[in-house]
């Protein structure tokens, strides 16, 4: 066999690494690495999850809140509404009773009026009735009111004022033929035991 110049035979001898690599992982080494694997695995995903989780509280803290302000604040304003609705319900109902009465319901008409009234008013509508009833009947006057539409214009915890727009018509014996005239008025309401009731009532045409 020929040697080449600066060779030896132990470099031409070929170690058993040179052919095989590097030797094969152990059973005890590749669970290691594999639990590592896993271990980097279940990190990112709790990872994940406490960023999904911190969404959801976020959006859920978002949500309480927008509740919380439709529970407690927007009563308050249901409640003024339902006060408004009140007020006006009042205002109607009793202009529209104060300004009707027949002849053959007098008593019945007018004590439906003095339902809604209260303080000076009332005592002015009862002795203004106690005026007019013998006209009334004497003269067979029939007065018909009928609400064209109501606003409140102002608004407060004990009193209300509230703006109403009526259609009268009127018939006597002398003037059988219904004359209607439209009338409007600025009502003043007074809370009274938890009721609205009319202590003014201003006519504005």
């Amino acid at each position: 066999m020929t040697v080449e110049h600066g060779s030896s035979l132990d470099d031409m001898e070929t170690t058993p690494s040179d052919e095989t690599g590097p030797p094969p992982a152990s059973p005890e080494s590749a669970r290691t690495i594999g639990l590592a694997t896993i271990k980097r695995w279940i990190r990112r995903c709790l990872a994940r999850w406490r960023s999904i989780v911190a969404t959801v509280l976020v959006v859920t803290a978002v949500g309480v809140a927008a509740g919380s302000f439709f529970i407690l604040y927007r009563p308050d304003q249901q409640v003024s509404e339902a006060a408004a609705h009140r007020a006006i319900q009042a205002a109607s109902e009793g202009s529209v009773a104060v300004l009707s009465y027949t002849p053959e319901n007098l008593d019945h008409d007018f004590a439906k009026a003095k339902s809604y009234l209260t303080g000076n008013f009332l005592a002015y509508y009862t002795k203004f009735t106690e005026q007019i009833a013998a006209l009334a009947q004497q003269k067979h006057v029939t007065e018909t009111a009928q609400l064209v539409r109501a606003a409140v214009s102002e608004l407060h915890p004990n009193s209300a004022v509230v703006l109403v727009f009526i259609n009268q018509t009127a018939t006597s014996k002398e003037k059988p033929e219904p004359q209607t005239t439209a009338n409007s008025a600025r009502v003043t309401l007074t809370k009274v035991k938890g009721s609205w009731l009319i202590s003014k009532l201003d006519p504005l045409s």
